[in-house]
């Protein structure tokens, strides 16, 4: 791991580990929350006895739902220490402890063993690892031959968005998102099979104008003081949302689900073993 690599991670950790981003997002930290989390369950034919990675698990929040809904079991990793550690109490709370088992690990270098589970989900996460094909090349190697891999993330197009750059780009995930079909062929080039490829744009332009509703009640309450945030520029933070809802309005920033499958038998070549996707429209 390279400096640089290192430091985005811990930044983003630190940021997605922070109360701030539990004020702005809410329990769950993708857009579409659990009702796209169970939309993703019910296309990588999640089922009762099913052994379920969730990378980048955040708080737990999808791990948790998908765990009641679907019966599976759930190990989830983040790299924040403070996710994991509220998303270990709020298992316990549910009585979900030994069914949801929560950990620190980075997703480059996923802490588990050859074919240990049947499918993977990665929510609006792949797109902030520095290292994407080495996470691909992980997921690969801990599902089972027939396994799945269910990614939701944001998407953009290859023009540059000047408005959305810097540090709060990294940290809002779209510093080095990529069009859907740059994520299909880092999978493909792992050796998955791409599945279905959906578009799920306004449930993104839905999260951000929650967001942007979210800080004017922040900012609003914190000069009554009654909050205490004095990491927040709220005018740079209000002026990057209203980028963003401009950007996915035209269509120049995205969300997307991707599902994809390991073959049961290994190919000659991991690019050869790949066929072309089916695109839906969700």
């Amino acid at each position: 791991m390279t400096g640089q690599n290192a430091s985005v991670k811990q930044c983003c950790a630190t940021f997605y580990g922070s109360d701030v981003v539990h004020l702005l997002l809410g329990d769950s930290f993708h857009p579409g929350g659990t009702a796209l989390s169970t939309r993703l369950g019910m296309l990588l034919g999640i089922s009762p006895g099913s052994r379920i990675l969730d990378v980048a698990a955040g708080r737990g929040t999808s791990a948790i739902h998908l765990a009641e809904i679907f019966g599976c079991r759930v190990n989830g990793i983040d790299f924040s220490p403070e996710n994991v550690s509220a998303a270990r109490a709020e298992a316990a709370q549910r009585g979900l402890a030994g069914q949801v088992v929560f950990a620190m690990a980075d997703a480059e270098k996923v802490p588990f063993e050859e074919g240990a589970f049947d499918a993977i989900v990665c929510e609006c996460a792949f797109c902030t690892f520095p290292d994407k094909p080495a996470a691909a090349g992980e997921f690969s190697r801990v599902l089972k031959p027939g396994g799945r891999l269910g990614l939701s993330d944001l998407t953009r197009t290859p023009e540059p968005l000047p408005e959305l750059e810097g540090l709060l780009a990294w940290i809002a995930c779209i510093g080095d998102a990529q069009p859907a079909e740059v994520y299909s062929g880092m999978l493909q080039n792992a050796g998955f099979e791409i599945q279905t490829v959906e578009d799920h744009t306004p449930a993104l332009t839905e999260l951000i104008r929650q967001i942007q509703g979210r800080l004017l009640f922040a900012e609003v309450m914190k000069g009554l003081k009654n909050l205490d945030l004095p990491e927040v520029d709220f005018t740079t933070v209000k002026m990057f949302a209203q980028a963003a809802l401009e950007a996915s309005r035209a269509g120049k920033l995205g969300y997307a689900i991707i599902t994809a499958s390991k073959p049961r038998r290994a190919s000659a070549g991991a690019s050869s073993s790949s066929r072309p996707f089916d695109r839906t429209v969700g």
